[in-house]
């Protein structure tokens, strides 16, 4: 009998769908200053697309809160107040340590190495004095735990705070000028190693809102 083969199936975004995901992705990094503006005519000969399929990613950007609108047509990363940034820390600080504690249960060796190797290209970034990569390398280990949890509506609301924080977090790893990443990396890799949820959670809160609540004092 000859084998049966699947089809390959390919999925192809949508013009706005992938202009969409490419600044999601851009403002999350910290690939964009807070108060950088952006118009539609540039976005559209950037992502060689028509004004339609940019003007709904920008559209959805603004309900997310990641774009700001203007009165003159253009739209810019949100330059968050004190109040502002608190308010995220404390959101944080609620989600994180839960989806952590969700995730402990599946905290395997594997699960483990992949922190470790995440939290050296933080090091890295570092070293290069790369805020973006700072930015990316820093969330990319914190999501690597919350998959784990299997709580998707959790870490999607978990997303657009990031998402309204990333020219921030840009401009506060540009400011600290850092030499190396705090311990909490470490003491979050332990407790998960040791299976301490209270710890983890701690952790986990210490590090999330250490830095959000630095820039807004």
């Amino acid at each position: 009998m000859n084998p049966i083969i699947e089809p390959r199936v390919e999925i192809q975004l949508s013009a706005h769908e992938a202009v969409y995901r490419a600044l999601r992705t851009r403002i999350m990094h910290g690939g964009m200053a807070p108060g950088e503006a952006l118009t539609l005519r540039g976005i559209g000969e950037e992502f060689k697309v028509s004004m339609t399929p940019a003007r709904e990613a920008v559209r959805r950007l603004i309900a997310e809160g990641a774009l700001t609108p203007s009165a003159s047509g253009r739209v810019s990363t949100p330059e968050l107040t004190s109040e502002r940034l608190e308010e995220l820390a404390s959101i944080r600080a609620l989600l994180e340590p839960e989806l952590a504690a969700r995730a402990l249960p599946r905290a395997h060796n594997a699960l483990i190495e992949r922190l470790f190797v995440f939290n050296t290209s933080v090091n890295e970034m570092i070293v290069k004095n790369d805020a973006t990569g700072y930015v990316r390398t820093n969330l990319e280990f914190h999501r690597t735990i919350y998959l784990r949890a299997q709580a998707p509506a959790m870490l999607a609301l978990l997303e657009t705070v990031w998402l309204q924080a990333g020219p921030t977090m840009r401009a506060l790893y540009q400011r600290l000028q850092r030499d190396r990443a705090s311990d909490n990396h470490i003491k979050i890799i332990g407790a998960l190693k040791a299976g301490d949820e209270p710890g983890l959670r701690l952790a986990i809160r210490t590090d999330v809102t250490q830095g959000l609540r630095m820039l807004a004092t």
